[in-house]
Order: structure tokens, then C-alpha cells, then sequence
């Protein structure tokens, strides 16, 4: 193997995704916040604890319950606003996309959110499919 290959395939395996370097960035501000809550005062040094455990808890069970990319999001705002139900294509046509990869674009989106029973898939006649909001 020529060493040029090497290193480009070290180089792709060595680049951080968006995804990741936005974690890694959410996780160090908490870390410093409990930190500095150790540092206060000896008598407020429990209370200021107990709150910021509180605080810190309460967004990650409702970041963990629904967690969501944005473009799930949009998919999601989508069915909302027709309450009728509406087909995968009619979603990715709302949402901006071509006609040909309109319905393969939404279907990902479509199953996280029917496995998260944030929206119901209606079987209809055939292969046809409508997704409402629950």
C-alpha cells in the first residue's frame, strides 16, 4: 500500500463529525458548572449542589426522551400542521425537496418518529401510507 493512501485513510479516520464536536462541547460547560459549585461557600455549598444536580437532570431526560435532528424537526412540523394525515412524498415536497427523491428524503425521518410515537403510520390500500401527528 503506497504511503499517500495511508495517510489520507489516517486522516479521514483521525476528522471529528459535526455531531461529535458538538458533544464533546456540550459536555464540557456541565462539568465546569459542577466544579464551581463545589468552590462556593461551606454553608450554601449543599444547596447549590442540590440544584444544580436538579437542574442538570431535568434537561437530559427530556433531551434523552425525544431527541431529535433537525431534520426530523421540519419532518415533524410538517405532519403537524396537516392534521389530515399526509403521504411521505407530499412531506418532502413540502419541505422543499425535488420531486424525485421528495418521499425517500422524509422516510428516514418518518420512522424515527413513528419508533418514537411522536406520529402515527395509517396503512392504506396497496403501498400507500398516510402519517399523522399523534
Amino acid at each position: 500500500m503506497r504511503i499517500s493512501h495511508k495517510r489520507k485513510v489516517q486522516l479521514k479516520l483521525q476528522k471529528q463529525t459535526p455531531v461529535f464536536a458538538e458533544l464533546a462541547t456540550k459536555a464540557a460547560p456541565k462539568k465546569v458548572a459542577k466544579a464551581e459549585t463545589v468552590k462556593a461557600a461551606p454553608v450554601a455549598k449543599a444547596e447549590e449542589a442540590k440544584k444544580v444536580v436538579k437542574a442538570a437532570a431535568a434537561p437530559a431526560k427530556a433531551a434523552s426522551a425525544v431527541a431529535l435532528t433537525p431534520k426530523q424537526q421540519q419532518v415533524l412540523d410538517i405532519v403537524v400542521k396537516n392534521a389530515e394525515g399526509l403521504n411521505p412524498k407530499g412531506i418532502g415536497l413540502e419541505a422543499g425537496q425535488e420531486d424525485a427523491k421528495a418521499a425517500s428524503w422524509a422516510t428516514g425521518a418518518l420512522k424515527k418518529l413513528t419508533e418514537e410515537g411522536l406520529v402515527e403510520r395509517i396503512q392504506l390500500a396497496g403501498n400507500k401510507v398516510l402519517y399523522k401527528a399523534i
